[in-house]
């Protein structure tokens, strides 16, 4: 089944430092509106989270087929997909784990170490140590009926968070939590077109196959470039499986086979940081090649700020809180939304160093 597409039409849903899941009255938004929200500063603001609710699609525990229970008295387990020396997948643990302590909540984790076969026996095992909730961040979108049949037999509401399984919302899993990828995808265009003026041979650094991030983001960027640069000409793409090293040794024979490439989309930070190694053992300068890459992790914003990036989407990894309160409403009774799409703000030459403190 296809994953559940998202609202043209959203209500703005804060979430700070507030336990339960509000929904706020605010202006809505168009799905071609891909601009980024308001910057803020100071270190108050550093890792706080804006999402926005699926318009009129949502999910109750009635409608889900799962008993009403009491989130604090209950065991939750959390499915992470790659090893943890990526950045992204370390803050999304700790924010995870942090949200649990917080709240008081017994949490069993696992972690697939980037292996698919282990995650579902990973999750059949959190099943069978007693976990009546699941948090899964997918490392692929298919292969989940195993998980999805067990979890249905005993009535677990499941979560999933950052990429989303090819399964249906509300009957297989309750809520998707992550962001908009394609709009990612077309955002990290846009700050292509004005690094380059619109013209050049450019590369894309693919992520690793089998997800709808990698997806989505392409298409995203891809449709973007032929609609409002078409003097930009995309002459290598590769996949750097979402990793530092891969994605140097793919720039690095970008370099060789394309001497004369202008700039690289590298669809996270860590490919467009292994692009940076790559351009400084060619003795590049920096500047040379335009990077424009998504996440928002500490080192590729530094990467701006020492000209070696030109620009970096945010994909926010922190989402301990969102989740947890999503799990507190769902089994509280309340309706959650089915598709809860996370604010993503972005960094350029204009900001970097002053928000360099949001950063992970």
């Amino acid at each position: 089944m296809k994953p559940h597409s998202r609202t043209t039409t959203r209500n703005i849903l804060a979430l700070g430092l507030v336990a339960g899941l509000a929904l706020v009255t605010g202006c809505t938004k168009s799905e071609s509106d891909d601009s980024a929200p308001a910057q803020t500063t100071g270190s108050g603001d550093a890792g706080k989270q804006v999402a926005e609710s699926g318009g009129g699609k949502t999910c109750a525990i009635g409608d889900y087929g799962a008993d009403k229970l009491d989130l604090k008295n209950a065991v939750v387990g959390f499915s992470q997909s790659e090893k943890e020396a990526n950045p992204f997948r370390i803050a999304e643990t700790a924010s995870i784990k942090a949200e649990a302590s917080k709240r008081g909540i017994k949490l069993l984790t696992a972690n697939a170490q980037s292996q698919f076969s282990k995650q579902i026996s990973d999750v059949q095992d959190l099943i069978a140590k007693g976990a009546k909730l699941l948090v899964i961040a997918p490392l692929n979108s298919d292969g989940w009926e195993p998980v999805l049949r067990s979890a249905q037999a005993k009535k677990i509401p499941i979560i999933t968070i950052d990429r989303q399984i090819n399964a249906a919302p509300c009957k297989d899993y309750v809520s998707f939590i992550g962001s908009d990828f394609v709009a990612q995808g077309r955002r990290a265009a846009d700050q292509l077109i004005e690094a380059t003026g619109g013209k050049g041979e450019i590369a894309i650094l693919l992520g690793a196959a089998g997800n709808n991030v990698t997806t989505e983001r392409t298409k995203g960027f891809e449709d973007r470039v032929k609609a409002k640069a078409p003097g930009l000409k995309i002459v290598f793409k590769q996949t750097g499986e979402f990793t530092r090293e891969k994605g140097q040794s793919v720039t690095e024979q970008l370099i060789q086979s394309k001497p004369g490439i202008k700039a690289i989309y590298a669809e996270n930070d860590e490919m467009g940081l292994g692009a940076v190694n790559a351009l400084k053992g060619a003795g590049k300068k920096p500047g040379a090649v335009k990077i424009v890459t998504i996440d928002g992790t500490r080192n590729a914003v530094q990467g701006i700020a020492d000209g070696w990036i030109s620009a970096v989407i945010e994909s926010n990894p922190r989402f301990g809180p969102l989740a947890f309160a999503t799990l507190d409403s769902f089994t509280q009774g309340k309706p959650v939304g089915e598709d809860i799409v996370i604010q993503d703000s972005q960094y350029t030459e204009a900001n970097a160093k002053s928000e360099l403190n949001k950063a992970y």
